[in-house]
């Protein structure tokens, strides 16, 4: 059920519009308009043109089935069935090699646009999806914290609130783009991006009056809400029609081309956020085939991604980060699948960066009482390296409550 906000007697804040409209169903909407503030759709936010796009595995991606430690005796002791033979890996180096369907991920590795970091977790670890995709959408593990590290980003590095900063492409808005100041663009599908009503309703939802001199001022916000949502909505449309590309992004593209379109599309847009959906990477039983296809579709679309941004002209302006919220127990379970675990890696990918290996990887004979991979890198350095060395906010001890030393991934 969407809220009822009344207006009559209580004097409502922008605060209090916001609290109430993201209370509101599917994409943050208020009686269907999507939620998005805009004086100046086109303009920069910054003088800076770098944009980040931040891609979540859902489900708890099996990191040791994705980058196969082929080098480690131990890791086919674990997995005497499921274990990928090195014979069938796409082979980095002699300790490493991609599944056998991830091609595009090989190619960005070997062409040094992908860091990979090894043994990403937190302490005292959640097994379960919901608690543990929290601790990462908000980079505060048994906190409580309410806003994402996404939303606190925005609001540190654009204090000016700069309409259409964010953009969430999913079917709900994520905690991890939950800001204080910014309301993030929320939407699933472009093309039906908009307010929403009957034929014969459309001509008055279309009319927005002005706004300028209404007395009232909690209506005159939502007036000018009402305003920037239809604008916003069509820049958005707008950009998904006007989008052609001959890039093959795979057989699922994971949302990508929707970003890729905004941003040839010139959105004053720096922080994308966006996931492959419905807990898809828990691969409890049967997982070889499944996790096989999932990660082919993964990596397809994100190499089709890079390689549209070199179309575009826009390839060195974007990194990608691409992580899961735990990775699964070591040993292979009875049923030909894996079970929630711990540390995973996590991957950077762009042109900007200085591709290889950072960070220790866990070591597989020395697991902890649970068979699970102790942890070697908070996954906060990660982003504390994207925050400072990509995006060029120092101050990182502030946003992720704590000092996490960055990795030179950036120049």
């Amino acid at each position: 059920m969407k809220p009822t906000i009344h207006l009559s007697t209580k004097s409502w804040t922008r605060r209090d519009v916001l609290r109430a409209c993201l209370c509101g169903a599917g994409a943050g909407a208020l009686n269907g308009m999507p939620l998005v503030f805009s004086r100046a759709l086109a303009a920069d936010a910054t003088a800076s043109n770098r944009i980040l796009v931040v891609l979540e595995l859902s489900g708890g991606n099996d990191g040791l089935n994705t980058l196969v430690p082929h080098g480690d005796d131990a890791y086919y002791r674990h997995r005497p069935r499921i274990g990928i033979r090195p014979d069938k890996l796409r082979r980095i180096d002699e300790r490493f090699g991609f599944n056998p369907g991830m091609a595009g991920f090989e190619g960005l590795y070997k062409d040094g646009r992908m860091a990979v970091v090894h043994g990403c977790g937190y302490a005292q670890p959640s097994f379960s999806h919901f608690t543990s995709m929290a601790y990462w959408h908000t980079g505060a593990p048994n906190s409580g914290e309410e806003t994402g590290w996404v939303g606190r980003l925005a609001d540190a590095i654009d204090t000016q609130a700069t309409p259409n900063f964010i953009v969430n492409i999913d079917e709900a808005q994520s905690l991890a783009v939950s800001a204080r100041n910014h309301v993030p663009v929320v939407f699933d599908d472009p093309e039906r991006f908009g307010r929403k009503g009957l034929y014969q309703t459309r001509p008055l939802l279309d009319q927005v009056s002005d706004a300028t001199h209404d007395a009232n001022p909690s209506r005159r916000y939502l007036l000018e809400v009402a305003k920037s949502a239809r604008a916003a909505s069509q820049l958005v449309r707008d950009a998904w029609a006007k989008y052609k590309t001959p890039v093959d992004y795979g057989i699922v593209a994971v949302d990508l081309p929707k970003i890729a379109s905004l941003i040839a599309a010139g959105m004053p847009t720096r922080l994308y956020y966006t996931s492959y959906r419905h807990n898809a990477f828990d691969t409890h039983v049967q997982q070889p085939d499944l996790h096989q296809r999932l990660l082919t579709y993964v990596s397809d679309a994100v190499a089709g991604f890079m390689k549209d941004l070199q179309r575009i002209g826009r390839a060195d302006d974007v990194v990608m980060l691409v992580f899961s919220e735990f990775g699964r127990r070591v040993p292979e379970n009875t049923s030909l699948g894996t079970d929630h675990g711990t540390a995973n890696h996590m991957y950077l990918i762009g042109k900007p960066v200085k591709g290889g290996h950072y960070g220790t990887p866990p070591k597989l004979d020395a697991l902890d009482e649970g068979d699970n991979l102790v942890f070697t890198t908070d996954f906060r350095r990660v982003y504390a390296s994207v925050i400072d060395g990509w995006l060029g906010y120092g101050d990182t001890r502030k946003l992720l409550s704590g000092n996490f030393q960055t990795f030179p991934i950036f120049g």
